[in-house]
């Protein structure tokens, strides 16, 4: 299989974690009644810790069409490995460091993560070419 077609099913996984890290938070600071309500009316503000989960979660589906878009598409024209492989790595394991330093409030590196990502896209983009 394609290591292209691998991280993408490696970035479900991931999407997940997200998804989870974000309800989980969130739970913890709203309690389990919000969480298995209908979540009507004003939701308490969440804390710092659920608040940038969500913020993480909501960057990581910023980029995660473009993953998905770049993925299929290399697998579908047969132009998978090279370029398009590393760009691939790159952005994945760079979406997998992004979560702790999000959570942790790291500043800057962080930064350079979301870079990282983007350059791991860009890579991808060209192997097209």
């Amino acid at each position: 299989m394609p290591t292209e077609m691998t991280l993408l099913g490696a970035s479900v996984v991931l999407l997940v974690v997200h998804i989870m890290l974000q309800g989980q938070t969130a739970t913890r600071d709203r309690g389990l009644d919000w969480n298995a309500g209908p979540r009507d009316g004003e939701a308490t503000p969440l804390g710092p810790l659920a608040g940038r989960a969500a913020r993480a979660l909501a960057n990581y589906q910023e980029t995660y069409p473009a993953f998905v878009a770049l993925a299929l598409g290399l697998a579908i024209t047969g132009q998978t490995g090279g370029m398009g492989a590393i760009g691939a790595w790159l952005w994945f394991l760079a979406r997998v460091v992004y979560i702790p330093l999000y959570l942790l409030g790291v500043r800057y590196v962080r930064s350079l993560a979301w870079v990282a990502s983007m350059l791991g896209l860009l890579l991808m983009l060209l192997r097209f070419f």
